[in-house]
């Protein structure tokens, strides 16, 4: 598996992990559903974690990968991570529509605050997905 494809899933394993915790909490009925001071901590600290989970995968995989596997980005992997972003882009723009011209109608503070991070993770998770599966398939663009 090519280093890049590890640091994809990494990335996207963790952000799984991070997210399905803290949004599983806000449906749960967690008061950062509700309020801005808890749904800042809560979410600052889950986030804060994830970061720390990903820092420490990239040292491991950096020190457990041959020198020569851990080569610069090419074509290649330029490529693929330009059809990721453009995948995200739309999941992205959809959201802030939502965000920023329907729900300012029928919601206030919090509930925009976490349907903007929802979109957000959203986004990234389907511009990793779209990467991992394009080194799975071989994608040469």
């Amino acid at each position: 598996m090519p280093y890049r494809e590890k640091i994809a899933w990494l990335t996207l394993g963790s952000m799984i992990v991070a997210y399905s915790l803290y949004f599983g909490l806000i449906l749960a009925g967690h008061p950062a559903g509700r309020e801005m001071f808890p749904m800042l901590w809560l979410f600052g600290s889950i986030a804060a974690t994830q970061a720390l989970v990903v820092i420490a995968g990239h040292i491991v995989l950096a020190t457990t990968t041959p020198r020569a596997e851990r080569r610069r980005r090419d074509e290649r992997d330029r490529a693929i991570g330009r059809r990721g972003a453009a995948a995200a882009y739309y999941v992205m723009m959809a959201g802030m529509i939502l965000v920023g011209v329907v729900m300012p109608f029928t919601d206030t503070g919090v509930k925009i605050a976490n349907a903007a991070l929802f979109a957000i993770v959203l986004a990234e998770t389907v511009s990793l997905t779209v990467v991992l599966l394009s080194y799975r398939r071989g994608w040469h663009g």
